[in-house]
């Protein structure tokens, strides 16, 4: 079955539990907590998709419960703006993103109050983009690089450190530090800000909002390899955390990264605070996500099929060029571990045999029901724009053998593609589909009804024989089909 239609996951109080949870570590502190966000603060389809039930605007909702008190403060590291590094699963690069994140907040009544661009050296395109934000009413503070990070305790935190970044002046109890992605500066900047809050006389405290690993999971559950699986190309690795053993006798989870910085932060919270708060890794954290599974056996379900697709990622992007022979060796280990195969995705065989029988590449749906439905390449349209078309129809309950779409509204499509665009390949791709399906609409019956069927997409797996072009990966992610490919090209 598809992942998204057995709930595992009760959002609702998962929304209540995790708000009231974050006010109580605002209390621990007092005056102020640097909330740092890891993962997305929305659009969270991983964790939509590990934890069927959580929505993927979960934590933005969860701060819309306490908007009166949380202001938001973006980071992006300056290096990032001049590669141009790109947000994968979005397509678009940092600074764009940073853009649109503004953009969301603002529109539904979140408070962003500035961006910090972190590791600034003075880089033209970061120069540029911060022209770009001012002009937008934003305010921009810079954090520098120190020599020594994060080992060099003595100079980090003096005057030539994190007194040397800009002081962030916020006005609420509750700041967030989020970020495009990760490696932005988001616990640096958390830091640089308890040093200058300390500084000034303010009970400033720390805390780590991170969805996964979940910590109060196994190890070894199929949620925490999931993460792991989603994270090959950071090297994160999931390992009980030994501060929270040795201090408390429980067994938690935590990820590599986090434990082994842990002591450099406990010994710079010591250096600015007087004293840590916190013991281990896992006590700076404020994640509730665990507590709020009704359902393990749907929530492992659901992260088995994710470590599958994260494989078959792997494999494509390998094909690419884009990950390592390493990568991809880790990604196989954890099919091991999450004890999987490609059996047991279950479009991967239909969509195969139906390569077979044709000869030509195909493509295989899953139905929220367990119905499997398969596409064909045609002379008119690719195998997965075929699939789009079968799964509208079987959603609204028309016979297969009726067409959705005019000739004479294909044709001329193709005519402009090949003819005046340069195109070899005439078959029209999803996008094109669709965009002929709603002119096809306005004045067709059976068209309108498969149109009003889209959001039944939502959920549904694809895979596909052969790698798909940009253009058809971006309308499946847009659709919220889960897709994987076969990591070959079309011939």
């Amino acid at each position: 079955m598809c992942s998204s239609s057995r709930p595992g996951f009760d959002n609702e109080k998962y929304l209540t539990m995790q708000s009231e949870h974050i006010r109580q570590r605002i209390a621990q502190f007092g005056d102020k907590l640097y909330l740092e966000f890891g993962g997305k603060l929305f659009d969270d389809y991983h964790a939509s998709r590990v934890l069927p039930g959580f929505k993927p605007d979960s934590k933005l909702q969860m701060l819309l419960k306490m908007k009166d008190e949380a202001e938001i403060v973006i980071v992006i590291n300056s290096g990032d703006i001049e590669k141009n590094k790109v947000r994968g699963d979005l397509g678009i690069t940092y600074d764009v993103d940073v853009i649109r994140l503004l953009g969301v907040f603002r529109k539904i009544g979140l408070y962003v109050s500035s961006v910090v661009l972190t590791r600034y050296e003075g880089q033209p395109t970061a120069d540029a983009f911060q022209s770009r934000l001012e002009a937008l009413g934003v305010k921009v503070y810079h954090h520098y690089s120190i020599k020594g990070y994060p080992s060099n305790l003595e100079k980090i935190i003096s005057d030539e450190g994190y007194g040397r970044n800009d002081y962030i002046e916020t006005s609420r109890r509750l700041v967030v530090i989020t970020a495009p992605g990760p490696g932005s500066g988001k616990m640096a900047t958390c830091l640089s800000q308890l040093y200058h809050e300390h500084k000034r006389g303010v009970n400033a405290g720390y805390a780590k909002f991170e969805t996964f690993p979940i910590w109060n999971l196994p190890l070894r559950h199929p949620v925490n390899i999931a993460y792991e699986a989603a994270t090959s190309d950071l090297n994160d690795v999931n390992m009980i955390d030994p501060f929270h053993l040795e201090a408390y006798g429980k067994t938690t989870v935590n990820y590599n990264r986090d434990v082994e910085i842990f002591p450099v932060l406990n010994a710079m919270f010591e250096l600015i605070l007087g004293e840590s708060p916190y013991k281990s890794p896992t006590d700076m954290g404020v994640n509730m996500a665990g507590n709020c599974i009704v359902d393990d056996e749907a929530v492992s379900d659901a992260a088995r099929q994710e470590v599958i697709r994260r494989y078959y990622t792997g494999m494509c992007d390998f094909r690419k060029g884009l990950v390592s022979e390493d990568e991809l060796t880790k990604l196989e280990l954890l099919m091991k571990q999450a004890n999987v195969t490609a059996d047991d995705r279950k479009v991967i065989a239909a969509a195969l045999a139906k390569e077979e029988a044709t000869g030509m590449p195909a493509a295989a749906m899953e139905l929220p029901d367990g119905t499997i439905l398969t596409g064909r390449t045609s002379d008119l349209l690719g195998a997965v724009s075929g699939l789009l078309l079968n799964a509208l129809k079987h959603f609204a309950g028309l016979d297969d053998e009726i067409l959705l779409m005019s000739p004479h509204v294909i044709e001329p499509i193709m005519n402009l593609k090949v003819n005046h665009l340069g195109n070899s390949n005439p078959r029209i791709h999803t996008d094109e589909t669709l965009l002929a399906l709603s002119i096809c609409a306005a004045t067709d019956d059976n068209a309108k009804r498969a149109m009003d069927q889209i959001e039944k997409l939502r959920g549904c797996e694809v895979h596909s024989t052969v790698i798909l072009s940009p253009v058809d990966e971006r309308i499946f992610r847009r659709l919220g089909v889960n897709l994987t490919c076969e990591p070959k090209y079309e011939i």
